[in-house]
């Protein structure tokens, strides 16, 4: 319990210090104390609420474990790594803070104004300081090797060195325009009953999903050009590009209400590329669309940002939820219906790992991929109900409807409305019905969105785009092609290391790259020996397919590095715990030098061959003691750091567990293992003193009556023969029997 009392008084101490004051010295924050000093009490006050709703969300999940429901699923698998776990930490304090601070500019001035007007670029320096946001959002360290130019960083950091954090994991979303929220700063669209969008209230969105999006699952066209692995290679690339972690809480920041459980609204590798730009994208965009929004490749832009923007994260590139098919087809080797493995919907094959187990394997899910074809996006079949009555379905609770996530997802990202997209993308905005029909030719369609929304610019982005009619030879609409398009050319354009730039790869390389295929890739890691050529293209069995034998592939001989011939220092020894890569600096064989994780580089971090040999010794990879770092503990306060080789591990004291952050001692509301197993120890000396009391018992009720019985003399009131002594003998018997010998002795 040491800890839990430790947590608690931890917890209780800052809070009390931060709220208590903050109240008491309410005049004085309006009477001018000095700003800094408001600031920070707002913030420690922040961080009370934003880790206290944390820790109850592991509190829960803890609880929860064995009981999962859809939306835990849905949780656990956006759980954030500790680095974008801390980042969104900060962001919740800092987006608290300046909740808070909005309050109170409003109860100064009596008038509502947007928090970061109220106050200098100095103190909201201050508030991101604090709140731990600043770090993340300084210029990182940039390696300064002969590697840089060679290979990108595993965070997509510095690939720009004048901006080297575009395109980097854990950073913002890019917004291409000003975001629109109710509060003009955190709550969506749709968010306060009563608030008017153009003189209208948006429609929730689970009744858009019902009247507009959600279709019976019989109710499925075919798409008579593409294969079902158009569908699933969109879904691998957007979880690649475009994941952001889910909230550090799902409990509010004020009165701890669990979020999934109340109404009310509280706020808490280069084949890769070749495969998505050349072959994925112009089927999604059609020809001219490409052409006008891609185009060639013309080298390298530094200017271009390659970061994700958020309306093509939330709501342009979620348009191939509207082509996933409700079942999930498994095939034989023949690509015919499998006798002992029919189709499954889809609901059957989440979380299930069995299924594929059991079911042969990777093989049969691949070959229908490839010989099925993919559902058909319509305007009166957007999505089935495997996704809006069906997502992660368990048995034992309800399920979660994609449709009105993505929705919700667009309103909690501040996405502008329909129009305003349009307008963006040098589309003509709709102003009227006959606007409207002109984009989306379902005439029935077409009423019901405008039916619900009242106005042409409510109309949720994901909603408008998905239902306009698609371009030539294309899977999208002009919105969504617009979006796409321009996202894709900045991914290419802005990247460095992108497989077309001739700075970084030599034409041999490039020449091998561009031989590469998805069907090459799926030859060459699963048991199929046939593929058709082009495996986004839906086709027959055998006909349309080939022998993996003749489907082109990579030869890496065009990376093979040739040392000099004068060269004499050969490779030094390998470095535990550590390795090297090779490149060439002026001419000379370089070798760079890093460690593993959890490990720091000792001595220098390249050497250079010369004349003489490698100009320094290798260095050494040396663990870090994590557990020594007192500015920024790996661990909760709550919990004990311990080093380990490579890493470290935060302990728990009974009766706590490690929470989901994996660093935080969460109390598992049970008895201590010490409790158990003392209760068990008295249990059991209770129960053999019971065992050996009831045995001398036993014994000497036996003893007594065979001492009743040694003559065999009966009692004469029973016509028993009593029992006789010899002279000089006692008779002995057990205390229990001694009333009934006296009573037989004085008969």
């Amino acid at each position: 319990m040491r800890t839990l009392a430790v947590l608690a008084a931890t917890l209780v101490m800052a809070c009390t210090e931060a709220f208590f004051p903050f109240i008491s010295r309410g005049k004085e924050l309006v009477w001018g104390k000095p700003a800094e000093s408001h600031i920070a009490s707002i913030l420690e006050e922040s961080k009370c609420l934003v880790d206290t709703a944390m820790y109850a969300t592991m509190q829960r999940n803890l609880k929860k474990r064995e009981i999962l429901s859809p939306a835990q699923l849905l949780s656990f698998s956006k759980l954030p790594e500790p680095t974008s776990g801390a980042i969104a930490r900060a962001a919740e304090i800092m987006e608290t803070s300046i909740q808070a601070m909005k309050r109170k500019v409003s109860l100064e001035t009596q008038q509502s104004q947007h928090p970061t007007d109220a106050l200098s670029e100095g103190l909201l320096g201050i508030v991101a300081n604090m709140s731990g946001c600043l770090p993340y959002m300084l210029p990182p360290k940039c390696p300064n090797t002969c590697l840089a130019n060679k290979y990108r960083l595993i965070t997509g950091a510095c690939n720009n060195r004048d901006h080297p954090r575009w395109g980097a994991s854990n950073t913002a979303l890019a917004r291409w325009l000003p975001p629109v929220y109710e509060d003009g700063f955190s709550q969506p669209r749709g968010w306060n009953p009563g608030f008017l969008h153009n003189g209208f209230p948006l429609p929730p969105v689970r009744e858009v999903t019902r009247q507009v999006i959600q279709v019976s699952n019989e109710v499925v066209t075919d798409d008579d050009h593409y294969s079902d692995l158009l569908i699933a290679w969109g879904q691998y690339i957007d979880h690649d590009i475009a994941f952001t972690p889910q909230s550090t809480s799902k409990a509010a920041f004020e009165g701890g209400a669990d979020c999934q459980v109340t109404c009310e609204n509280q706020n808490p590798c280069f084949p890769i590329q070749i495969i998505t730009l050349r072959d994925y994208v112009p089927r999604i965009l059609g020809p001219e669309a490409f052409r006008q929004y891609v185009g060639p490749y013309e080298g390298y832009d530094s200017t271009a940002n390659p970061t994700v923007s958020n309306v093509f994260s939330t709501a342009a590139f979620r348009f191939g939820h509207a082509t996933i098919h409700p079942r999930v087809r498994r095939l034989d080797a023949d690509f015919q219906e499998h006798p002992d493995l029919p189709a499954l919907w889809l609901h059957e094959a989440f979380f299930s790992p069995w299924t594929l187990l059991r079911g042969g394997g990777l093989d049969p899910l691949v070959r229908g991929l490839l010989a099925r074809p993919a559902k058909l996006q319509l305007q009166d079949q957007l999505m089935n109900e495997e996704l809006t009555e069906r997502l992660f379905m368990l048995s034992n609770s309800s399920t979660l409807d994609l449709a009105s996530i993505n929705l919700q997802r667009g309103r909690d990202h501040g996405l502008p409305g329909y129009n305003a997209w349009r307008a963006f993308c040098g589309l003509p905005r709709l102003e009227t019905p006959t606007d409207l029909h002109v984009a989306i030719a379902s005439r029935s369609v077409a009423a019901k969105i405008l039916e619900l929304y009242k106005h042409p610019d409510n109309i949720d982005v994901w909603l408008g785009g998905l239902a306009e009619d698609f371009l030539p030879g294309a899977r999208t609409g002009p919105l969504f092609a617009c979006l796409i398009g321009k996202q894709m050319k900045a991914l290419r354009d802005g990247d460095w290391f992108w497989w077309e730039n001739s700075h970084v790869f030599t034409d041999a390389q490039r020449r091998e790259l561009e031989k590469h295929s998805l069907s090459r890739v799926i030859c060459d890691n699963t048991g199929l020996t046939r593929v058709p050529v082009d495996a986004f293209q839906v086709g027959k069995f055998p006909e349309d397919f080939q022998p993996c034998d003749s489907i082109p592939g990579m030869s890496l001989e065009a990376w093979r590095e040739a040392f000099p011939p004068e060269d004499k220092c050969g490779f030094p020894e390998s470095v535990e715990n550590g390795d090297f890569v090779h490149c060439e600096e002026s001419g000379r064989r370089v070798l760079v030098y890093s460690c593993r994780h959890g490990y720091e580089l000792q001595g220098q971090e390249q050497l250079t061959c010369t004349q003489e040999g490698w100009d320094f010794q290798p260095p050494r990879c040396k663990d870090v003691n994590e557990c020594a770092d007192s500015a920024n503990p790996p661990c909760h306060a709550s919990a004990r750091c311990r080093n380990t080789k490579g890493s470290f591990r935060c302990l728990c004291e009974d009766p706590h567990e490690l929470g989901d952050d994996g660093r935080t001692c969460i109390d598992s509301r049970s008895l201590p293992r010490a409790s158990w197993v003392s209760i068990s120890l008295a249990a059991l000396l209770i129960g053999g003193l019971a065992g050996l009391t009831w045995t001398m018992i036993c014994r000497w009720t036996v003893m007594g009556r065979k001492a009743g019985t040694l003559t065999g003399c009966r009692e004469p009131s029973e016509g028993k023969v009593a029992p006789t002594l010899n002279p000089g003998e006692q008779l002995r018997v057990p205390r229990a029997t001694s009333t009934t010998v006296s009573q037989t002795q004085a008969n």
